[in-house]
């Protein structure tokens, strides 16, 4: 039984940059500019994220596509397809933001278009 509470949309988007940045062992002041870029469009008000950082920095690599997929799925559930699509390129950005995709950022790009693209409705 899981009994894993269910993000919201601007937590389920963090988590998933986060693992973005995490994937290739490297966080640049670029890919930090878009989180932080995502954190003031998504959160018009002061927010701890202790708590966030915390479950992030407690997640093994091998268990980051699992978490991703959960809030890639908490994110799907609450959002329109013009929210998926803008998230979508903000992924894509951070991606390319240190001029370089690896491996691991390739498969959760990809991960993230086959969960969302629009003829999955």
């Amino acid at each position: 039984m899981n009994d894993r509470k269910k993000m919201n949309i601007a937590i389920a988007g963090y988590h998933m940059l986060q693992i973005m940045c995490a994937a290739d062992n490297e966080f640049n002041a670029h890919e930090d500019a878009l989180i932080r870029e995502y954190l003031a469009e998504t959160f018009p008000f002061d927010l701890n994220l202790d708590h966030e950082m915390e479950t992030l920095s407690a997640l093994h690599p091998d268990n980051y596509m699992k978490h991703f997929t959960e809030c890639m799925n908490d994110f799907y559930a609450d959002s329109t397809e013009k929210e998926r699509a803008r998230f979508f390129d903000m992924v894509v950005k951070l991606a390319v933001a240190d001029k370089k995709i690896t491996r691991e950022e390739n498969n959760f790009v990809d991960a993230l278009y086959d969960a969302w693209e629009p003829s999955r409705d």
